[in-house]
Formats: C-alpha cells, sequence, structure tokens
C-alpha cells in the first residue's frame, strides 16, 4: 500500500531525511518512532506530498506521488500534527468543505458524515464554530474529515498530542477498525506506550536514518532477553 524507497530530503547541505525505504501493507498499522529532528514529519510531508524528495520515491498503492499527485493523494486520508480548522466553519461545513475536495457527491458525504458524527462522538459539537473546539475535539473533526472518501492510507502525524483519555480511546479503537477494514495507517508518535499497544510493525529513525524496524512480537522478544520495558529498549536504540 506504501512504498518508499531510497528517500532523501536535503534542505541546503543538511539531510534531514537521509536514504530510508519503508514497505507497509494493507491491514497493518506501522508506528514511526524518533526524537525531535528525527525526520519523522519531513517524512510524513513528503508521503503526504507536502514536501518534493530531493530523490527516492513515494507510491501509494501503486501510484507514484511525484508522477502523478493527484491521484495518489486522493488514496490518501492525511491528519497533521497541528489540527488546521477554519475558525469561522461548524464542524459541519468544514467536513463538507473536506468532502468536496475529493469529489464526493451530496449524498455520498451525508451518509458518510452521518457514520463519522457517531464513530467519533461529536454530534453535540458539529453544528458549532471550530473556534469553540478543544484540541480534543480539534482531532476529532479532523479524523473524521481524513476518513470521508475511504482512503487506502491513513497518515497520521502525532495523533495523540493534546487528547484527553476518552479522545485517546476513540482514536485507537478507530486506527483498529479501520486497519480490520483493510486500510494501511502509517502513524508517528512519541508515545511509546501506544505504539507498543496498537502497532504491528515499528520503524525508528535518528538523525534522517532508519536504525531499526521490525514487527511487535520482535519487540517481546528484545524485551524479554534484555529484561527492559519498552522505554529502556527505545533509549538504548537511539541514544
Amino acid at each position: 500500500m506504501l512504498q518508499i524507497k531510497n528517500l532523501v530530503k536535503k534542505f541546503g547541505s543538511f539531510a534531514a531525511v537521509d536514504g530510508i525505504s519503508i514497505s507497509i501493507n494493507k491491514g497493518e498499522l506501522y508506528g514511526f518512532l524518533g526524537q525531535n529532528g528525527a525526520g519523522k514529519t519531513t517524512t510524513i510531508k513528503m508521503i503526504a506530498g507536502i514536501y518534493s524528495p530531493t530523490s527516492g520515491t513515494i507510491s501509494i498503492d501503486g501510484t507514484d506521488i511525484k508522477k502523478d499527485p493527484v491521484s495518489a493523494k486522493l488514496k490518501i486520508g492525511f491528519v497533521p500534527d497541528q489540527p488546521y480548522l477554519y475558525d469561522k466553519l461548524t464542524g459541519r461545513e468544514f467536513m463538507f468543505f473536506s468532502g468536496g475536495l475529493y469529489n464526493l457527491n451530496k449524498k455520498q458525504l451525508q451518509n458518510k458524515i452521518d457514520e463519522l458524527v457517531d464513530l467519533l462522538k461529536i454530534e453535540n459539537w458539529l453544528d458549532k464554530r471550530t473556534e469553540e473546539y478543544s484540541q480534543g475535539m480539534k482531532q476529532r473533526i479532523t479524523i473524521a474529515s481524513a476518513l470521508l472518501h475511504n482512503p487506502k492510507l491513513i497518515v497520521l502525524d502525532e495523533p495523540m498530542v493534546g487528547l484527553d483519555p476518552q479522545s485517546a480511546v476513540l482514536v485507537k479503537k478507530i486506527l483498529k477498525q479501520k486497519v480490520a477494514e483493510g486500510a494501511a495507517v502509517f502513524v508517528s508518535t512519541h508515545s511509546l506506550s501506544f505504539a507498543e499497544e496498537v502497532c504491528s510493525r515499528i520503524g525508528i529513525i535518528k538523525q534522517g536514518k532508519m536504525i531499526y524496524e521490525d514487527d511487535r512480537e520482535a519487540i517481546e522478544t528484545i524485551k524479554a532477553n534484555l529484561n527492559q520495558n519498552f522505554e529502556e529498549v527505545f533509549l538504548e536504540l537511539t541514544k
């Protein structure tokens, strides 16, 4: 579903991302971990088509995002680290605006909004202006908008930041549900507990390079062999 090959992004002489390769299949939830400045957000912005790679390729379900960016982006649901909403629009209006960008007809869009409103528990806020929303509610609306077109790949940058416990539980539930439905999920996070709980595979990036990648079972084996918890393993790998 997502194929990244030898991806490089340079800003001047600085390589923010330095030759990484990642492959994610449908029905997989991939956790992308690393310290601040490791290259996580830069990688995500290239996947979403916001940045162009210096070299390397990104393919979404067989579509090269550089060669055919519109078709590739139609297959992606993107949730940035800082949700951007139009303050004077209500949640409903923002979702109709977002659905229009994906060429959904009005009936399709209304049905999908009804489904997501129930799933994300946002009915009581749907017709209020987004300037009144908490961080957690903004995140819920942003996630709902990213799922309107049933994307094959869901990309999230730090989705758990600033969420209250109820919102955090909902986000995890929805991601697991989408994976069960066959979507691929690529999520960048600083929350080691979130990664350990929900991710089927984990990659760790340091100074632009991939330093570790394996499935959750392999990480459990490492933890047992070293008699360490996941936080200790992560700190050892990234020191």
